[in-house]
């Protein structure tokens, strides 16, 4: 069947925005009951922006997961909110996380304000509010929050969430219900996401190295998948781990090398959910220098 042609269902892009560590990956993964972005506990994860797609009888919602927006002064950090601001343009509603579980102080929570509010300013379509990880705070501070932000911009709805246990979502989506337009879905029903295996692979090994290593090396590592060799039975993947400084390269790869099969082994079991095939993963770690602060390299990494 040709999904354009589909009847007419309520059909509209959303973008998820917010800084680092919102939640923004997780939500997404809990909407869609499958995991599409990567998530750790570390800030600024998200490097792409993904299209998650929920689909249902009568409408599909093109979620699009981005970076955390964030001030910095580095190349990469500049690409990565450049593609989170990109992605208000041109989309049906905007959903902006904040993570309220954690206490700052008076001045830092001022600062904070005055940079939402630079980036609610680039917002031209409605707009609602999650106030996420409210299983970790007292049900007053969230009352409190709600009130100050309702201050701050028109939004069509302040929602407390649990993107991790799902509460507030099924609120979500009928608030967007009633944003979004009638139209035609944008993907064939079946099709999660707009990310291809390769990108997700790739994804998946980053998402080890940021697991299963410390301190600055998540941050200073990049992967790319040299080749994605599928056949009927199983998929061979080789992949490269970049690093920017020699010294972080015995780090990775561990003593006798068991880091770097640790990295392996974890993501060839997510690639497997991924594919539903037996994963054959080879990997190469190698160093190039300064690799976030160069454009070309950048860009042949898909930014």
């Amino acid at each position: 069947m040709d999904f354009s042609q589909d009847e007419s269902v309520i059909s509209g892009m959303v973008a998820l925005v917010g800084p680092p560590n919102a939640g923004k990956s997780t939500l997404l993964n809990t909407l869609l009951k499958q995991k599409i972005s990567i998530v750790t506990p570390k800030p600024q994860t998200t490097r792409n922006r993904i299209a998650g797609v929920l689909n249902e009888a009568d409408y599909q919602i093109v979620f699009l997961d981005t970076p955390g927006l964030h001030r910095s002064g580095s190349l990469l950090n500049r690409e990565l909110v450049r593609i989170a601001m990109a992605s208000l343009k041109d989309v049906d509603a905007v959903v902006f996380l904040l993570d309220v579980s954690t206490s700052l102080p008076a001045t830092k929570q001022a600062q904070k304000r005055e940079e939402y509010l630079d980036y609610f300013k680039e917002i031209n379509c409605p707009a609602l509010l999650l106030l996420n990880k409210i299983d970790l705070v007292d049900r007053t501070k969230v009352l409190s929050l709600i009130a100050s932000y309702s201050e701050l911009y028109p939004f069509k709805a302040i929602i407390p969430i649990s993107a991790k246990k799902g509460d507030g979502t099924q609120r979500l989506v009928g608030e967007l219900l009633t944003l979004l337009p009638k139209g035609h879905r944008y993907y064939p029903e079946d099709v999660p996401t707009d990310a291809s295996e390769r990108f997700l692979a790739a994804e998946i090994v980053r998402e080890k190295v940021f697991l299963l290593t410390g301190q600055e090396i998540p941050y200073s590592s990049a992967v790319m998948i040299d080749s994605f060799k599928e056949e009927a039975h199983r998929v061979t993947i080789h992949a490269t781990i970049y690093l920017e400084r020699a010294s972080q390269k015995g780090i990775v790869i561990g003593k006798g090398g068991s880091k770097l099969k640790a990295i392996g082994i974890a993501a060839r079991h997510d690639i497997e959910e991924l594919v539903d095939k037996k994963v054959v993963l080879k990997l190469w770690v190698k160093i190039r220098k300064n690799w976030s602060s160069d454009a070309s390299f950048l860009k042949e990494l898909g930014f």
